[in-house]
C-alpha cells in the first residue's frame, strides 16, 4: 500500500468540502477543521456538509472533525488553506501550533486584507515558511462540478515539483485531472485576478450587455492580467494555459461563479452591502478588487477593468456610467 503524508484540510465552505472529498477517494484518513461545531455534528450524524456542497456523501470514519485549528495543523503533514482571504488573518491566529516543517498549499483566491500579500507571500513573510514549502492549488475548477463529479482540472503550483506532483496524486480522482506549475506567485495572482474580471463580467450581464461585449471583455481581461502579473512577477509564463486563461472564462461564464452573481446584483442596482447580505456567501473579487487596485498605485500597469470595478464598488460610481466609458478604452 502506498505511504502517503498526513493532510489536513482548514476551512467549512464549498472549496472546503470540495477538497476534503477529492482527498477522501486516495487518503485513508484527513483532518478537517472548521469553526462551526453545528455543522461538524451534522457530519458526523448525517455524513454531509449541512451548508455546502450538501449533496457530497463522506465515510466519516476518513474524517477527523475538529473545530480546534491546532488538533489539525498537529495531525498534518501538509495543511490545505480553502478559507476566504479575508478570515485567514482571524484563523491564523488562533494558532500556538508551531508551523515549522508544515508544508502549506492554499486553496484561497486573494490578498490578505492585514498584509495586502497573497497567501503564499503572507505564509512567507509573516510566518517564515520557505518558498519550497508552500504551494497554491488553482482551477479551472467549480466546487459545485466537483460535487456533481463533472469532470475538472487542477493546477499545482509549488516551488519543489516533488511536493507539488505529492498533492497533485492525490487529488487526483476519475473525475479529476491535476498538472504542476512551477509559477506560484504567478498561479496565485491570476487566480485573485480572475474574481475581479467576473464581476466585471457580472456587472455587464446585470446592465444589459450581451454575449458580444462579454467576449471583449474576456479578451481583454486576459491581456490585463497578464500586465498586472508580469509587473508583480516577471517570468516566462504562458497566460493561454488553463491556470490562467482557463480559469478566468469558468469564473467569468459559469452559472456557478459567486463573483460574476454578485457582480450581475451591482449591475442590476444593488448596493454592495444587499448583494453580500442576498448571497449570504463571501464574493473573493470583491476584497481583491480594493488589494489589486492599491498593488497597482506602485506598479502602474494598465488595467482600465480592474480600475471600473473600483470605482464601482468603492468609490459608488454608477455602473452604467462606468461601463460606457470602458467600452471606449477595449478593444
Amino acid at each position: 500500500m502506498t505511504e502517503y503524508p498526513k493532510f489536513a484540510v482548514i476551512g467549512g465552505g464549498s472549496w472546503a468540502t470540495a477538497i476534503a472529498k477529492m482527498l477522501c477517494v486516495n487518503l485513508p484518513e484527513i483532518a478537517w477543521y472548521m469553526r462551526n461545531e453545528e455543522a461538524i455534528e451534522h457530519i458526523k450524524k448525517h455524513h454531509h456538509n449541512p451548508n455546502y456542497l450538501s449533496s457530497v456523501e463522506f465515510h466519516v470514519e476518513k474524517l477527523k472533525l475538529t473545530s480546534n485549528i491546532n488538533e489539525a495543523v498537529a495531525y498534518a503533514d501538509y495543511i490545505i488553506f480553502a478559507i476566504p482571504s479575508a478570515f485567514l488573518n482571524t484563523e491564523l491566529s488562533k494558532l500556538t501550533e508551531s508551523l515549522e516543517g508544515k508544508i502549506i498549499f492554499s486553496a484561497i483566491k486573494g490578498i490578505v486584507p492585514e498584509t495586502s500579500l497573497i497567501v503564499g507571500e503572507h505564509f512567507n513573510k509573516v510566518y517564515h515558511i520557505p518558498f519550497e514549502n508552500i504551494g497554491v492549488i488553482t482551477g479551472p475548477c467549480h466546487a459545485e462540478e466537483v460535487a456533481l463529479e463533472r469532470l475538472s482540472y487542477l493546477t499545482i503550483a509549488c516551488g519543489d515539483s516533488a511536493k507539488a506532483k505529492i498533492v497533485a496524486k492525490c487529488l487526483s480522482g476519475n473525475y479529476i485531472k491535476a498538472k504542476i506549475s512551477d509559477d506560484i506567485i504567478g498561479t496565485e495572482y491570476a487566480a485573485m485576478l480572475k474574481n475581479i474580471y467576473a464581476i466585471a463580467a457580472g456587472i455587464a450581464h446585470g446592465i444589459g450587455y450581451g454575449d458580444n461585449f462579454q467576449s471583449v471583455l474576456m479578451s481583454n481581461g486576459i491581456r490585463e492580467m497578464k500586465k498586472f502579473i508580469r509587473k508583480v512577477h516577471k517570468m516566462k509564463r504562458n497566460i493561454n494555459n488553463s491556470a490562467y486563461l482557463g480559469d478566468l472564462l469558468v469564473t467569468g461564464y459559469s452559472v456557478f461563479s459567486r463573483n460574476r452573481m454578485f457582480g450581475n446584483m451591482i449591475g442590476k442596482g444593488y448596493t454592495v452591502q444587499s448583494a453580500m447580505m442576498e448571497m449570504s456567501m463571501v464574493a473573493e473579487g470583491y476584497y481583491a478588487t480594493k488589494s489589486a487596485w492599491e498593488l497597482n498605485q506602485k506598479y502602474g500597469a494598465n488595467t482600465p477593468i480592474i480600475d471600473a470595478v473600483y470605482s464601482i464598488l468603492y468609490e459608488g460610481k454608477e455602473a452604467k456610467k462606468v461601463f460606457k466609458k470602458l467600452t471606449d478604452k477595449l478593444d
